[in-house]
């Protein structure tokens, strides 16, 4: 059998990846490199593109191809055998890297190109690349001396290492709690489709009755419909307490060591490089240019939501009086009066949408509306080698009918398989040395209710707007035409500007010329009727204060914890996460919450000191949307224009350049709050 890891086909070979060949091969792999960069390095002292810059890409290349369905497998399919195989590569892999960024004489040979002759005859993405790299050497210590470069690469490696404990932490602890359920009863409230996912979940573990579980379909649609409201609780305090100190499994996979211990090495990590804080280190390579920049935008918003907050919290204070006069309204209780009040305010709930939301109506809608937007077309492939029978395999064409990349779906929640919904990629666009071209390959997860028995999965319309925003993120990796994979598809596309194109489909969710295209009802296959869309849409901003207040709260704990952190003080991440509730939550949460603990964005993802992101892209994305407003949603030249200018550019220009050459000037903030509801009526 050939080692799967220096498998270098278009497509990985999932069935052949064996955990114990995971590490050797890659040790091999990581040894070939260095020794390949040592011959580069030695072979001239004249440096050009062609002898330095396209041998090292073609390097980065074959790793990232080689790790790439690993660390994929790692997140969706996780076994003892591929958690022991990651854990023994991860130190391997930072140290590779590590190494690469703090080599003085690569670093001396980027530079001689960047001063050399040929420098000015290079294409601008090609002069991004150099850029980029030495920029990447100099965050990564390449002057430092030789004791803090030591420290520097410990960091890192036990910064990765601890990254991935938090996030298996949660994994672990999140499928440890169970509920076994046999009365009917304690279940009231909960709808048919929840209730046929709790009886196959007790089946497929072989007992009788429903089983509740803290994945989260099952966890958001019980703590929204339960009227028990002592279960209720239960499943809140199981779900807000995991990998922590709290909560029925207390201390067993606790985060809270990993948090503070996190947080200090990175504080470290980024005074070593001479930044005051990972705040700084973090912005270097962003839009927003200086903390206090981030902290006036994050502080305007709050002001801007916090009035619609709280008159949005005393409706729902009422609603519980008057409906079960609970006062006062404990957090396990808001989710339910808030569907309540839905109800009872729009005759609406995300269960009346279900039935007409089958996931590949859905997809195959999803994929007729980008045709009309952007002129591309989507064909299923099958027959490709995958890690699970619930993935599915897509071409993607352009309007003059070229191939542009291909991704892979993964969309039910299961067992030893990562929370959350996101896109990673497979496959970089690039040009090769013989001018072929390296298509990019994506790969889209979610975690949805999986099918019950022979029926297709029901989505919600919050789990269609899920699909249309990482299927944003995959689209600006896959519709690059940029060659060099540094530069490519959202490489090198600061952190800040990634969520622009994800947030941008969302809009076409509240569309009812979309939404006929992506609704059909599971039996008469009627779309989405107007009743219901105008229902729909009048429910739009429904609690958008509250909902607004708590992303902000995330953003700013996430950004004060990284700016403000001072490892002089000992442990900090719930007192600067209560110093930020006490400022901006209109309900507190009780003391048992542990919502930090289970933040794996900032404590094992990329969006450390970056989690305010999500709000400043938003401005980005409302106001190109508010364009298609003016010309049309499914405007042909505003389409093209959008995926020339945005979706094809990568990392090679400056986001606030393309965002102007699409929409001909600044963004301003008034199409966020119009598309947030927060503007007064």
């Amino acid at each position: 059998m050939d080692d799967p890891l220096h498998n270098q086909s278009p497509l990985p070979i999932f069935s052949e990846i064996q955990p114990e060949q995971i590490e050797p091969a890659l040790t091999a792999l990581l040894n070939q490199n260095r020794a390949e960069l040592d011959q580069l390095l030695s072979s001239t002292s004249s440096y050009t593109w062609d002898n330095l810059m396209q041998p090292m890409e073609e390097l980065d290349d074959r790793l990232a191809k080689a790790w790439s369905p690993v660390a994929h497998l790692h997140a969706v399919m996780e076994s003892d055998a591929l958690r022991t195989a990651y854990h023994a590569c991860l130190p391997l892999l930072t140290e590779y890297h590590t190494e690469l960024l703090q080599n003085e004489r690569l670093y001396r040979a980027v530079q001689s190109i960047e001063k050399g002759p040929d420098y000015p005859t290079l294409n601008a993405a090609q002069k991004k690349v150099i850029q980029n790299e030495l920029r990447d050497f100099r965050l990564a210590g390449v002057s430092l001396p030789p004791a803090d470069k030591m420290r520097f690469a410990e960091l890192q490696k036990r910064l990765s290492q601890l990254s991935t404990q938090f996030a298996e932490h949660l994994l672990d602890a999140t499928h440890a709690w169970t509920l076994h359920v046999t009365e009917l009863d304690v279940l009231k409230g909960l709808p048919e489709q929840a209730l046929q996912q709790a009886e196959q979940a007790a089946q497929q573990a072989g007992q009788s009755g429903w089983l509740m579980t803290l994945d989260y379909p099952c966890y958001s649609t019980a703590i929204k419909y339960l009227e028990n409201r002592e279960l209720r609780r239960l499943m809140y305090e199981a779900y807000t307490t995991r990998a922590s100190d709290q909560g029925p499994h207390a201390g067993q996979w606790d985060n809270t060591a990993i948090m503070e211990e996190i947080v200090a090495l990175r504080a470290e990590l980024a005074n070593i490089l001479g930044f005051p804080d990972f705040a700084a280190y973090s912005l270097a390579t962003k839009m927003a240019e200086t903390p206090e920049r981030v902290m006036s935008f994050l502080t305007d918003l709050v002001k801007q939501a916090t009035p619609f907050a709280e008159k949005e919290m005393q409706a729902l204070r009422e609603v519980a009086n008057s409906l079960d006069h609970i006062d006062p309204l404990e957090a396990w209780d808001l989710a339910f009066y808030t569907e309540k009040l839905r109800q009872s305010k729009y005759a609406l709930s995300q269960e009346d949408l279900r039935p007409y939301f089958p996931i590949h109506t859905v997809l195959s809608g999803m994929f007729a509306v980008l045709n009309k937007i952007l002129g591309i077309t989507i064909v299923e492939r099958r027959g490709v080698d995958v890690w699970h029978p619930h993935v599915q395999f897509f071409e993607v064409y352009d309007k003059q009918n070229q191939l542009r990349g291909y991704f892979y779906t993964d969309l039910y929640a299961r067992p030893h398989k990562r929370e959350g919904a996101w896109m990673d990629e497979c496959r970089v666009r690039r040009r090769l040395t013989d001018g072929s071209l390296q298509y990019p390959v994506a790969f889209l997860t979610c975690n949805f209710s999986q099918p019950i028995g022979n029926k297709p999965a029901l989505l919600t319309h919050d789990d269609v707007q899920t699909v249309f925003h990482e299927f944003g993120h995959c689209l600006h990796h896959l519709l690059t035409q940029v060659d060099y994979a540094a530069v490519s598809g959202i490489n090198g596309v600061p952190w800040d500007a990634v969520e622009f194109p994800s947030q941008f489909f969302e809009f076409w969710c509240f569309e009812q010329e979309a939404l006929k295209r992506v609704s059909a009802h599971e039996t008469t296959g009627e779309p989405l009727p107007d009743a219901l869309f105008k229902k729909l849409v009048a429910a739009k901003y429904f609690q958008s204060g509250m909902q607004m207040l708590r992303q902000l709260e995330f953003a700013l704990f996430d950004f004060k914890l990284h700016w403000q952190f001072d490892p002089s003080k000992g442990p900090q991440v719930q007192s600067i996460l209560n110093e930020v509730r006490e400022q901006v939550a209109v309900v507190r949460p009780p003391q048992f919450n542990r919502f930090q603990h289970s933040f794996s964005h900032i404590f094992a993802g990329g969006y450390a000191a970056g989690y305010y992101s999500y709000k400043w892209a938003e401005v980005l994305s409302s106001d190109a949307y508010s364009k298609f407003e003016e010309t049309g949603i499914f405007n042909e030249e505003t389409g093209q224009s959008f995926l020339k200018t945005i979706l094809e550019k990568g990392g090679v220009e400056n986001p606030m350049a393309l965002f102007i050459a699409f929409r001909g000037r600044e963004p301003t903030i008034d199409a966020l709050l119009r598309h947030s509801g927060l503007v007064a009526a």
